[in-house]
């Protein structure tokens, strides 16, 4: 059935649709929206479903940590400063191997206060241990909140799963979106049956202390665990198009087969991208774009086999890794190094805190890309597309 709805409303109803058992929440702009609807549900009786309403972020995921220890499925939504509060239990979380799926309203971090878009908040906990999808439209965001439920529950994966859906631009934007029935989300999503639990007849710890001895281990295996989740992710996506009908990558490319000089995106903004992909391609420039879907883990081979054949990539940021540059970036980098066929890697940083992102911030890309192929030399080693330096 095809609704008109918000990003959050899309991630609140595919919450809905994978029956979480348990859903605690704290309400902070942009995802208020989210425990908003999910109260209804419960209040409703659409959802059988305790919803229980935390007094901080930190207490909805620690509330979710514990239900989810009992085998309970899990959800949750936060943004910016409420993430940030979590980040001692993000670690928790994915160190404990809890499948917990959160939605995250992308939002600036303070100072100074900023509740607009940019992807700050989720970047910044990249290292935690999570998988991290990030949504282009509401249709992604829905989609890839079932999925995450799919993943994160595979024996083979128990991890905790987050969706970026941004801030405004997505989550209080109305879009057309393709709603599945709850009967083929329920063929396609099983209930949870955990491998562990927490249980008073069969008394187990989860989360011991772990010394010296057997710390290093347990990095181990969490970090293999989301390299593999790979496989599984192309799995899902794979059994999710046959099911309904729509196909994703954990990159996705347009245009790029042949381009000279491709953008990489990430979230909302590809599709101005795309946009100016279409201009470029109608002036008679070789353009392209590649969209990065699952940040973690991160898509290495599937990246360097799109662009290994471009002359320059410019990897388009909406967030900094403050005194380095494009975290991205920063990645795609690190793994081109040793190889000997590698694009020109540039960076630029964009959107930050709402600032619009525009088709010509692409188009500025674009000439400074071929301003490099003709032999021009790099100025800047991070570039920034729409900054206003006049009030620098």
């Amino acid at each position: 059935m095809m609704r008109i709805m918000r990003g959050n409303e899309a991630t609140a109803l595919a919450a809905k649709l994978c029956r979480p058992n348990v859903i605690p929440a704290y309400p902070i702009t942009p995802s208020t929206m989210f425990p908003e609807r999910i109260s209804e549900y419960v209040a409703d009786g659409e959802l059988d479903s305790y919803f229980l309403l935390a007094e901080s972020e930190h207490s909805a995921l620690s509330a979710a940590i514990g239900a989810s220890s009992t085998g309970a499925r899990v959800c949750t939504a936060t943004a910016s400063q409420g993430l940030a509060l979590m980040h001692e239990m993000l670690f928790i979380a994915a160190g404990m191997r809890l499948p917990i799926v959160m939605a995250v309203g992308n939002r600036a971090l303070s100072a100074p206060i900023n509740i607009w878009c940019d992807q700050q908040d989720t970047v910044s906990e990249r290292d935690a241990g999570w998988i991290h999808y990030y949504a282009e439209n509401n249709q992604e965001c829905l989609d890839f909140m079932i999925m995450a439920f799919k993943v994160g529950e595979d024996r083979r994966v128990y991890l905790p799963a987050l969706v970026g859906l941004d801030a405004f631009v997505l989550t209080h934007t109305m879009e057309p979106v393709d709603v599945p029935e709850q009967a083929a989300v329920d063929d396609f999503l099983p209930p949870y049956v955990p491998h562990a639990i927490l249980d008073p007849k069969t008394p187990m710890t989860i989360g011991a202390l772990g010394t010296p001895e057997y710390y290093m281990e347990t990095r181990y295996a969490l970090q293999k665990a989301l390299m593999e989740s790979a496989a599984v992710i192309d799995e899902v996506f794979d059994q999710f198009a046959k099911t309904f009908g729509r196909k994703y990558g954990r990159v996705s490319k347009y245009r790029s087969d042949d381009a000279e000089v491709i953008f990489v995106t990430m979230g909302s903004m590809t599709g101005t991208a795309r946009v100016a992909v279409d201009e470029l391609r109608a002036r008679g420039k070789r353009a392209g774009l590649v969209k990065i879907c699952v940040l973690r883990p991160f898509p290495f081979k599937e990246l360097k086999d799109s662009l290994c054949h471009a002359k320059v990539v410019a990897v388009t940021e909406r967030a900094i890794s403050l005194g380095y540059g494009g975290a991205i970036y920063a990645e795609l980098a690190g793994h081109f190094v040793n190889e000997a066929r590698k694009p020109l890697l540039s960076s630029f940083i964009m959107g930050l805190g709402g600032r619009d992102v525009l088709p010509e911030h692409f188009y500025e890309m674009y000439e400074k890309s071929e301003q490099v192929m003709a032999g021009g030399k790099v100025e800047e080693f991070t570039g920034w597309a729409g900054l206003n330096r006049e009030v620098l």
